[in-house]
């Protein structure tokens, strides 16, 4: 997505955004489902997008975030509630069935637009203010986390 400011050149942003990348690839697949009333085919895009949503939301909260968060606590408290209200739905989705509630496709739709303005916030916002402003030891703590989450996503060879 952003290019501009030279974020991606950090391994830690640049799997971050690799990840975002592939949620909106996923994303993308959800309207036709919707369209075509395949509510199976959405839960199983929902636990996918899960998938990868699961390594890179603990790389955010427990290693960017508190790093982000003295100098930016409000925008930092909005994306966690982000995330929470994100993860509501698609726990739904989450035990390998269809959900029964009527309206968990509309829902879904909508915590997934939620979801694309959300990667936006944090591309065009968090990215860049974290290259700004992190120490050395900060970016050390992030890519701690990572190796501690791991990824859904393989890391590309150099």
């Amino acid at each position: 997505m952003c290019e501009y400011c030279g974020c991606q050149s950090l391994a830690s942003i640049d799997e971050l955004t690799r990840e975002h990348d592939e949620v909106v690839r996923l994303i993308s697949h959800l309207r036709p489902a919707h369209r075509d009333g395949d509510v199976d085919r959405m839960a199983q895009v929902a636990r996918e997008i899960a998938t990868v949503l699961g390594p890179h939301t603990q790389v955010e909260e427990h290693g960017l975030f508190p790093a982000m968060a003295g100098g930016f606590p409000e925008q930092i408290a909005a994306l966690e509630a982000e995330h929470r209200r994100i993860e509501a739905v698609l726990v739904e989705a989450a035990d390998g069935g269809t959900p029964p509630d009527p309206p968990w496709p509309d829902r879904l739709l909508e915590a997934m637009a939620m979801l694309r303005d959300h990667i936006l916030k944090e591309q065009d916002g968090v990215f860049p203010a974290a290259l700004a402003n992190l120490s050395t030891e900060e970016w050390e703590a992030v890519e701690a986390e990572r190796l501690k989450a791991g990824g859904a996503l393989s890391r590309p060879t150099a």
